[in-house]
Order: C-alpha cells, then structure tokens, then sequence
C-alpha cells in the first residue's frame, strides 16, 4: 500500500542526495542514473522490524540484482551506527547510508510515525530517475519486499 503522504512524489525526479555509507566512503545517488533501484528508509537501528526488513532485502537480493535494480538502505544516525547495526545482523550485499539530519527522508517526503520515528518507506526508482511506486512497511516487511518485485518484474521485464 502506498503512503498518501509520500506518494504525491510518484512521477517526480527522485532527489539525488550523496550521503556517508557504512563503510564510511561517501555515496552519490547519481552514480545509480540509468538503473532500477530501491531506496529504503528504516527508523531505528537495532529493531525487530527493521532488522527483519533489512533481512528480507538481504534474502531477495539476487532475485533484485537478477531484474537489475540495486537496493540502497538509509537510516538514521552516523555511519558509524550504521556499521554496527550491519554488523550485528550479518553482511549485507548493499550499502546502508546515514541521513545523520533526516534531509534525504524529509526531501523524499517521508512523515514521522508517533511524531518519534520516520516512517519505514521504499520507493522504487526506474532508469529515468523518475519515482514509479512508493510503499511503506509499519510491520510487514516480507509482504513488503513481495511487493516491490513484483512491481519491478512488471516494469522492468526483469531487465
């Protein structure tokens, strides 16, 4: 189900944004132009939700990778929080950014859930940089993850 708050971005330009990775390189949204990609929000590092979100993406990475689209994590904190959330839940074959002061989520126009926490929301982006779907997942993120291959495999042929 898509977010009525973020979805007025559906067919807008995704904001490009560069932000620190988990292994403390800087990462340019840019460099993803011409690719599918999932770019997915999380709240909190460390909870169960988001632990088996960022999980789920990990199981289904190679179906991901198989249709062409990367999966980029952003979450909150430094990267260095980052790190260690990654390295509590095992390797992960992408990349977890820091939105250390929430500009990314607030320019992809993602709420605060309780007014404490961002919402947990993906977009999925095509090749021409324009936004096609935007799903949250308060507390799903198997049928969450279910969901956006399914809309890839549709758009994208799986190529």
């Amino acid at each position: 189900m898509a977010i009525h708050m973020t979805s007025s971005i559906i067919g807008q330009n995704a904001p490009d944004f560069i932000l620190q990775s988990d292994d403390g390189t800087m990462f340019d949204s840019s460099s993803l132009h011409g690719e599918w990609r999932v770019i997915f929000f999380y709240s909190r590092n460390n909870s169960p939700t988001c632990k088996r979100g960022c999980l789920t993406f990990k199981e289904q990475y190679e179906l991901f990778k198989s249709s062409g689209c990367s999966i980029i994590g952003i979450g909150p904190g430094t990267y260095e929080k980052l790190k260690d959330f990654k390295s509590t839940i095992g390797d992960l074959p992408f990349p977890l950014l820091a939105d250390v002061d929430r500009k990314v989520g607030v320019s992809y126009n993602i709420p605060m859930h309780l007014g404490q926490f961002p919402t947990k929301s993906s977009f999925v982006v095509g090749p021409d940089n324009k936004v096609k779907y935007v799903y949250d997942w308060l507390f799903r993120p198997r049928r969450h993850v279910a969901k956006i291959l399914a809309a890839i495999s549709s758009v994208s042929g799986g190529n």
